[in-house]
């Protein structure tokens, strides 16, 4: 019985570790294609696709509005050309108890995930909260720091605008530019792209059209944060 146990044990571990090689070659292989071709599916537009539809038109970089990256940015993380994947002054923060500005309702201090981050959640995982989250973290970590060796930031803010929901079933900048003000994302003015962003976290909840209130009230300070940010270098080599 002994040598039996010791057998399984064996065998086991021996699955345990192709398992792990194998998961850890083919996710590195996926992770070199995306640096060029733009994910065909995610987990969080499959599941969405059942209850919401799909609608999602990949752009490249080049027929993304300018205001709209520089939008991105000032709205999710202006740490981002600085940082190598993770905010720490943003995480030290967030665990610290929350305050609202009482005549903005805008928080003060708002989430630690970046740009990267959600990249990562969104091609590689899945959303949501729960148990699921703290399962995500370990994965979440390894696809960030691997999105920001081989992507670069470019890529990851193409990759961020295109796949990210900005309505129900709405994938992308450019379906939700055509969906909500009938032109491409090319043309997005300053206000519209602000407001586009403005839907996130939650753009089922916070809606573009009708304009929630949510929506109305942030968008103005995000288009006062894209002024605050424009003339940084970093932020311009960026985008531009």
């Amino acid at each position: 019985m002994k040598a039996k146990a010791k057998q399984l044990l064996k065998r086991t571990w021996w699955w345990i570790k192709w398992i792990s090689i194998w998961g850890f070659v083919s996710s590195l292989l996926y992770i070199i294609i995306c640096r060029w071709v733009m994910p065909p599916i995610t987990i969080t537009q499959i599941t969405n696709s059942f209850g919401y539809g799909l609608k999602r038109d990949y752009v490249s970089w080049d027929e993304i509005s300018y205001n709209v990256k520089l939008a991105a940015i000032a709205s999710e993380d202006q740490a981002f050309p600085d940082h190598g994947g993770f905010d720490w002054d943003a995480i030290e923060k967030s665990l610290r108890p929350k305050k609202k500005n009482k005549k903005t309702k805008i928080p003060l201090g708002g989430g630690a995930s970046t740009l990267t981050q959600q990249v990562a959640k969104n091609v590689f995982l899945w959303q949501g909260g729960g148990i699921t989250r703290y399962i995500r973290k370990v994965p979440e970590m390894y696809y960030t720091k691997m999105i920001e060796w081989f992507w670069g930031k470019k890529r990851i803010l193409e990759v961020y605008l295109n796949v990210v929901e900005m309505g129900p079933g709405i994938f992308g900048i450019e379906a939700a530019s055509q969906k909500y003000f009938g032109k491409s994302a090319k043309k997005l003015s300053r206000a519209e792209a602000a407001m586009i962003i403005a839907c996130l976290p939650n753009p089922k909840r916070f809606t573009v059209k009708p304009l929630s209130g949510r929506v109305a009230w942030r968008y103005p300070w995000i288009v006062q944060q894209m002024g605050n940010i424009e003339d940084d270098e970093d932020v311009q080599t960026i985008i531009r």
